[in-house]
Formats: structure tokens, C-alpha cells, sequence
């Protein structure tokens, strides 16, 4: 979860929120631990398909947007999470998210692809903003 800004920032509210209710006295100390069960099972039963983290991450950040996972298709997010790990892999260097030059053309190059598979428009600036966490995420876990 530490290199998935999507999965995290999804997790990490459940389990704000479990612990606000307990704070707040409207459930008791058994009922937040079941709840930290189920959340646990749901963190080992993340889909098991054929991308790698990286493009697990990209793909998370893409169908972050509800409307966007319903106007594309499953495959149409998973060749651009493909394409944003390779496009990015090549354009990366030491420090790289400290470089405002190298940001500029990484978020161009996100745009491109995105325009490229028809991403809609109306969502493409949140959607470039999340790609980018995600790249300085990745890049600072490595």
C-alpha cells in the first residue's frame, strides 16, 4: 500500500474512520477489531491479475474517477497504466519530481497518452494530478 496513493489514501480512511467511531463511543472495542479484520482481508484480496505494481498503481489512479471507470473500458485503463509505466520509466532520472522541467514534461507526456486513448476530458487534469503523486511516490519508494 505505501507505493498505491489510491489504495492508501482509501485504507487509510477506513481505518480513520473506524477509529473516530470508536473515539466517539458509537462502537465498541470488538467491533472496530472486526472491522480491522475485514480490512485487513481486503488488503491481502486485491485483484490478482496480470499487471505489475507499478501499472496496478497507474490503474488505481485512472479508475480513481467513478465516471471514468464507467465511460472506458477494464483493457482501455489497463494499456494506459502500461503505457503511463513505460512513458514514465524513460523520462525519469535521479531527483526527478525536484525538477520543475522534467514535471512539465512529464505531466505533457500524461496528457498525450490520456488524450491518445480518448480519457475524458473533463477528468483529465485530476487525473494527471493523481498519476503524478503516484510517479513521485514510486519514485521515492525506490
Amino acid at each position: 500500500m505505501r507505493t498505491n496513493v489510491v489504495q492508501h489514501e482509501l485504507f487509510s480512511a477506513r481505518l480513520q474512520d473506524a477509529i473516530k467511531r470508536y473515539h466517539d463511543r458509537s462502537v465498541d472495542a470488538l467491533q472496530v477489531l472486526q472491522e480491522l479484520i475485514a480490512l485487513a482481508k481486503d488488503l491481502k484480496a486485491q485483484p490478482a491479475d496480470d499487471l505489475s505494481p507499478e501499472e496496478r498503481a497507474f490503474y488505481d489512479a485512472l479508475a480513481k474517477n467513478d465516471s471514468a471507470r464507467e465511460l472506458m473500458s477494464n483493457e482501455n485503463l489497463r494499456v494506459i497504466a502500461t503505457e503511463l509505466v513505460l512513458a514514465l520509466r524513460g523520462s525519469t532520472g535521479p531527483d526527478w519530481w525536484k525538477k520543475e522541467n522534467v514535471r512539465a514534461r512529464m505531466r505533457r507526456d500524461i496528457k498525450r497518452i490520456l488524450k491518445k486513448y480518448g480519457y475524458p476530458p473533463d477528468l483529465q487534469s485530476e487525473a494527471v494530478r493523481t498519476i503524478l503523486r503516484q510517479a513521485e511516490t514510486l519514485a521515492e519508494a525506490v
